[in-house]
């Protein structure tokens, strides 16, 4: 069996029940022996966000911490400072993303076949529901109005 790569990538903070399903679906592609490669924007452009942002050491520690206390395994880390990281370049098997990041996973894949690279297969994973049945959310749980597993605050 060959060893498959996944990426995904993300803000993740606060890292909540909505990252916590993506990341479970990184680990079960990637297989016993696979590679599971997490993308994390840099601080420069979390700041475009528009919200208080924990630092990027910070947020990488805390998926790389979660993804060992949960599932056992060692990913790799790298800073984004672009949307694409490294999968124009790197050979991936797989990304997964959230239903509004498709069409970055669209494009990622044109730009690997303008380079002659093989296109990555593309996952999508639903959102995760809050309680009032709206996704889950870092805009939301900023706002204060769910905490990190969809619970209602307000």
């Amino acid at each position: 069996m060959c060893k498959r790569r996944v990426v995904i990538g993300g803000t993740f903070d606060p890292l909540h029940d909505g990252h916590k399903r993506l990341l479970r679906q990184a680990y079960e592609l990637s297989g016993s022996d696979g590679e599971i490669v997490i993308g994390i924007t840099s601080d420069r452009m979390a700041k475009a966000k528009r919200r208080l942002v924990l630092p990027y050491r910070v947020r990488a520690a805390n998926v790389a911490q979660y993804m060992y206390r949960e599932y056992h395994v060692r990913v790799r880390t790298v800073e984004l400072e672009d949307r694409y990281g490294v999968t124009l370049d790197e050979d991936i098997d797989y990304i997964i993303i959230s239903p509004e990041t498709y069409d970055v996973a669209l494009q990622i894949n044109e730009l690997r076949r303008a380079r002659g690279r093989k296109p990555i297969k593309i996952v999508k994973v639903d959102h995760a529901k809050a309680d009032d049945g709206k996704p889950i959310s870092s805009t939301r749980i900023k706002a204060g109005e769910i905490d990190k597993h969809g619970h209602r605050l307000v």
